[in-house]
């Protein structure tokens, strides 16, 4: 009875151990195809209004600016469709990986597509905010030296850049390595057997950070700039009203990118050899609202967009501080009647202390 007993129990707690993966296995996979369709639609709305708005557009600094958010939203819609597609295709095979991916290819372009799709926004991210620095605090030498065909050789060059340093592990006979959720591929993150796998992922880490400081820089002064020049009114409001939009959208892109990526760059400078992921999982799910927060900015964060919330703070606040003085004349007529009212019995007790004309007098008679 007691073998039969502990038999039946074990059997129950095999049935909700595998009751519970299959659950947590179905929620990951409707997270990701969730994630992936927001992402997918976000960032098509934000390429047809950027095409749309880069078309109609004729200043040329602004140009070039619109075809680095054009290039950012690319980039973001294709790591959705290329990373949420190898996401999907790994739970829908179980996370069998010995039994699809036997030579590690699929492994190696996942991995290399994590880095490539997670280092290109930060350094696009980066290039626009240098980009706007240059337009503002040196106008001339950007409508003279940075020309579409520069433009299009710095975008070239950033994903030239980030596609290097995906490739690098590969190159050096390191490849991706599948981590502990065995959901997706990445550096050798738990322990790493030497040097050079500690070196992989600082070079990741310290390149992101390097982007992420160098957007907060340029932005700060671009931010200086133009509150310096608005105070000074050096500039017209035209070219003033179109810098202050740009540079609102990169305030929101670099807030968004620290706050998502900064988590993932701090875990991969250190390499630990405990297993950490559940950590590291979290925090990749973390970058990868990155890619979904980017195409809200240009969506939202637009001139036309800016004016109706303006304006409808503006008439909150003039409805209020209208209600407020409105409300302040009435305390102050109730005061005045309240006093008048007051005074207006001694005035007659008054009155009736003082003789009255004579001309009074005749008038009553």
């Amino acid at each position: 009875m007691s073998a039969n007993g502990s038999s039946e129990t074990g059997c129950r707690s095999e049935v909700r151990a595998t009751n519970s993966t299959s659950s947590e296995k179905e929620l990951s996979i409707t997270a990701s195809i969730i994630s992936m369709t927001v992402g997918i639609f976000s960032n098509s709305v934000a390429l047809f209004i950027l095409i749309k708005s880069y078309h109609r557009i004729r200043i040329k600094s602004k140009a070039s600016f619109l075809l680095f958010a054009s290039s950012l939203v690319v980039t973001d819609l294709l790591g959705h469709l290329i990373n949420g597609s190898l996401v999907i295709f790994v739970y829908g095979s179980h996370k069998k990986w010995e039994s699809f991916d036997p030579h590690h290819i699929v492994c190696s372009i996942f991995g290399a597509c994590m880095v490539f799709f997670g280092l290109s926004p930060l350094f696009l991210g980066s290039a626009m905010a240098v980009e706007r620095c240059i337009g503002v605090t040196r106008p001339l030498f950007h409508s003279t030296a940075l020309a579409s065909h520069h433009t299009k050789k710095l975008l070239g060059l950033t994903w030239l850049l980030a596609a290097l340093v995906a490739i690098l592990p590969v190159l050096l006979w390191r490849p991706y390595k599948v981590q502990s959720s065995r959901s997706w591929c990445f550096f050798h993150m738990e322990e790493p057997k030497d040097w050079l796998d500690m070196l992989l992922p600082l070079l990741f880490s310290m390149l992101g950070l390097l982007a992420l400081l160098i957007s907060i820089v340029c932005n700060t002064v671009t931010s200086c700039t133009l509150l310096q020049s608005r105070f000074s009114r050096k500039h017209r409001c035209k070219g003033r009203s179109y810098h202050i939009e740009m540079i609102c959208q990169l305030l929101t892109i670099m807030l968004v990118s620290c706050i998502c990526w900064g988590p993932l760059l701090v875990v991969s400078t250190k390499a630990t050899d405990e297993p950490t992921s559940l950590s590291l999982l979290l925090v990749v799910r973390m970058a990868t609202w990155n890619q979904i927060l980017d195409p809200w900015v240009y969506i939202l964060l637009r001139k036309a967009v800016l004016r109706k919330i303006f304006m409808l703070f503006y008439s909150c606040w003039v409805s209020k501080s209208h209600n407020f003085h409105q409300w302040k004349r009435s305390i102050l007529w109730s005061s005045v009647e309240t006093s008048t009212s007051g005074s207006g019995p001694n005035k007659c007790h008054c009155l009736d202390r003082f003789p009255l004309p004579d001309t009074a007098i005749k008038s009553s008679t």
